[in-house]
């Protein structure tokens, strides 16, 4: 699951820093836990990551992408900042950005599916 974090416009962007994808973009989130929910799961990956809380709502997109390393379940939802200040804790860097300069970016594959998503709907 990711997070397509919007404040005043903005959109929150996360550059990876580990693994084959080390350096690519993405919206923030993570693995599904047996025991949760993908919204459960999405607000303690944001939590864990960037030590700020989300109100999860709609879902943009789910997206399956091949990897080298395997394949990509990827669902994306709109989230809300409710509390705290992102703060870069896994990432190599986090930023905000317009909708429309998203693709001045270099997004993880998995991800551009729900990018060009929220450019045409933000």
């Amino acid at each position: 699951v990711a997070a397509v974090i919007i404040n005043d416009g903005q959109v929150l962007c996360a550059q990876r820093g580990y693994g084959e994808l080390k350096g690519k973009w993405e919206f923030p989130g993570g693995k599904i836990k047996q025991d949760e929910n993908h919204k459960q799961a999405l607000r303690r990956e944001i939590k864990e990551e960037l030590s700020c809380d989300v109100e999860v709502g709609s879902r943009v997109t789910n997206t399956v992408h091949q990897y080298r390393f395997g394949i990509v379940h990827l669902t994306t939802y709109y989230c809300q900042l409710i509390g705290g200040k992102p703060k870069s804790i896994e990432h190599m860097d986090i930023k905000w950005m317009s909708p429309s300069n998203l693709l001045a970016l270099d997004w993880a594959p998995a991800d551009l599916p729900a990018v060009a998503i929220v450019m045409k709907e933000c």
